[in-house]
């Protein structure tokens, strides 16, 4: 990713990661809701899996892999999965506040707004403390 440095990578593909993820699972769920030819709701034993659930795993692991220290290429994967965790849970946030599956109802109408504060303020906090590119040095460091 040239010209972001190392540092910010990893918030810059967290950024894209829930911003693409929460789009794709929208899509997605949007297709199931329809019927849309071989695209279904995923199950064991019979109970519907949630993908915020897929996402508590991603961040969870995240979470621990982030304990220690990392480089800067590992820093970047790690942004990229926590923004794919994050937007994976905050996806189905009405239904976790609610308890109910109100993904289309009225009330799912949280998770999309709650989805668009965070790209949108996350988005702006990158474009205001956008800095001056690393230099070279930096990029060695950082590696």
């Amino acid at each position: 990713m040239p010209g972001i440095s190392p540092k910010r990578r990893g918030f810059v593909l967290a950024w894209w990661g829930f911003t693409l993820t929460f789009g794709g699972m929208r899509l997605l769920t949007w297709l199931i809701h329809i019927d849309a030819a071989g695209v279904g709701d995923m199950e064991a034993g019979g109970v519907h899996i949630h993908h915020y659930v897929w996402g508590f795993l991603l961040l969870a692991a995240v979470g621990a892999a982030g304990l220690s220290d990392r480089s800067a290429r590992a820093r970047a994967w790690l942004g990229l999965a926590y923004g794919v965790g994050l937007a994976l849970v905050i996806d189905e946030a009405a239904l976790l506040i609610s308890l109910e599956d109100v993904y289309w109802d009225t009330q799912g109408g949280v998770s999309i707004a709650l989805a668009i504060a965070v790209i949108a303020v996350a988005g702006s906090v990158l474009a205001v403390t956008r800095g001056r590119r690393a230099s070279k040095d930096e990029d060695l460091n950082a590696a």
